[in-house]
């Protein structure tokens, strides 16, 4: 099963949902199938220049390690040279933070990625989550 562009809007609409009631900056929010391809992006009104960026690379991320963007930044923290190489390898599509989660389907099969970019790191995660579980699916930022 791979991630539709009907799940991607649910997501993004989660997103957004949960982003207001948190009172948060404009959020950009990508959406990724499970081999990395953008599915979907959108970004309220006032984000900034590299939201969509950010966001992807949280994403993309997750993806290439078959991991949340909480391990990913421990990881990147304790073995910056790590991160370096990660950044340089993937085109600078790796962002090792909170933020990014793995979307998982009803038999835990990973089938896509959401990174989201805006507020605080912890406040992206918390968005993330919620817009995968808005969507009816499962989350797995590796909380």
């Amino acid at each position: 099963m791979s991630l539709t562009l009907a799940q991607a809007a649910k997501i993004i609409e989660g997103a957004f949902i949960k982003a207001r009631d948190l009172k948060l900056k404009p959020v950009g929010v990508a959406v990724l199938d499970a081999r990395g391809v953008l599915v979907a992006f959108s970004g309220e009104d006032g984000g900034g220049l590299f939201r969509p960026d950010i966001a992807r690379a949280k994403a993309y991320g997750c993806l290439g390690f078959n991991s949340g963007g909480r391990p990913l930044s421990v990881r990147a923290a304790k073995q910056p040279e790590f991160a370096a190489a990660m950044a340089e390898i993937s085109g600078g599509r790796f962002a090792p933070m909170p933020g990014g989660a793995l979307v998982r389907d009803a038999a835990g099969a990973i089938i896509g990625a959401v990174g989201i970019s805006g507020d605080t790191s912890d406040n992206d995660e918390a968005c993330t989550i919620a817009a995968i579980e808005f969507a009816g699916l499962k989350a797995d930022a590796g909380v």
